[in-house]
């Protein structure tokens, strides 16, 4: 019979080898990742890449951990707590400008879904009969654009905060309200009244088209985590392709994350937030790459900023703050 033994160096040069080919997972580089909201449908690309295992694919080992009302995704990435996070445009500036040595490592969306919202009733379907009415605007922020709007046109409203909720409009407690026709505007619709009932004024409409989500994390971030950091553009991005595709899949994940953080869900709100959210995506007119920043967004996102802003910016260069197209 033949001598199959396998002499000892055989065996240790099999056991490198498979040592080298099989521990892939150990050698996945962990990423943090925090949206700036709780789980819902705006983040449905994030939640498909992890889910699909493009993450996985990619070399990346990545945990989703979601803000709250009181939380900011920005308030995680200066306390270390994420490696990257998703926010808008305007925030991302402001933060890099006070001082926090933030980047901007990938643009998302590439169009505005904010707007106000009045009811017919009221008889406020002008932007010149907003003068001296009430407007209900987030305590979060994202006043910015209401705020430029308002200097820009010489309309003077009473600004009042709200929380989370919708119902201070519902109630005519507030005129008009701020609302993401993604979200909020289609909350109002599910709580009985009728499109056909309201007044909408897009802020894009009026020379305010600013991008909102992208994706940014710390100069040192950056730096050490460069390559991943493009791995995980690369596979989101994959994962928002995949949702576009497969909607009812993609749903029924936004759905059990919704669930999972034991809130209450509605796959019909879903499904409208997943729509409006990849219509934002898709650059339409603008000619720009997935993932990129136009440089005209930038400036005019930054000469908004500086409009409102109560202390002297200095400019912020782009190439300082935006680290390019990583598609």
């Amino acid at each position: 019979m033949k001598n199959t033994r396998i002499k000892l160096p055989g065996i240790i040069t099999i056991l490198l080898v498979l040592n080298l080919i099989n521990p892939i997972q150990a050698q996945n580089v962990k990423i943090t990742f925090s949206p700036h909201w709780i789980p819902q449908a705006q983040f449905a690309g994030f939640y498909v890449a992890l889910d699909k295992g493009f993450y996985k694919d990619a070399g990346l080992d990545v945990q989703i951990i979601h803000t709250s009302a009181d939380v900011s995704s920005l308030d995680l990435l200066k306390k270390g707590k994420a490696d990257v996070v998703s926010s808008f445009l305007m925030d991302g500036i402001k933060l890099r400008v006070s001082g926090l040595p933030l980047v901007h490592i990938a643009q998302l969306s590439q169009h505005s879904a904010l707007m106000m919202v009045t009811r017919k009733k009221s008889g406020i379907d002008s932007i010149e009969k907003l003068q001296g009415k009430k407007l209900g605007i987030w305590s979060s922020g994202f006043d910015d654009i209401p705020f430029a709007f308002m200097h820009e046109k010489k309309i003077d409203m009473q600004v009042v905060r709200i929380h989370s909720t919708i119902n201070l409009f519902l109630m005519d407690g507030i005129d008009a309200m701020t609302v993401m026709n993604y979200n909020e505007y289609d909350q109002i619709i599910n709580s009985g009244i009728n499109e056909d009932e309201l007044n909408t004024f897009y802020f894009a409409d009026y020379g305010y088209d600013i991008p909102e989500d992208g994706l940014y994390c710390l100069e040192s971030t950056y730096s050490e985590k460069k390559a991943a950091l493009d791995k995980f553009v690369k596979a989101t991005i994959k994962g928002w392709d995949y949702a576009s595709k497969n909607k009812d899949y993609t749903i029924d994940l936004v759905v059990a994350e919704m669930k999972k953080a034991h809130l209450p869900n509605n796959k019909a709100h879903q499904r409208w937030m997943l729509d409006k959210v990849l219509d934002l995506i898709t650059p339409g007119d603008k000619k720009v790459k997935r993932g990129e920043l136009l440089e005209s967004d930038y400036k005019h996102a930054l000469d908004i900023i500086k409009l409102n802003s109560e202390i002297k910016i200095n400019d912020l260069k782009m190439e300082d703050f935006y680290m390019g197209n990583m598609e």
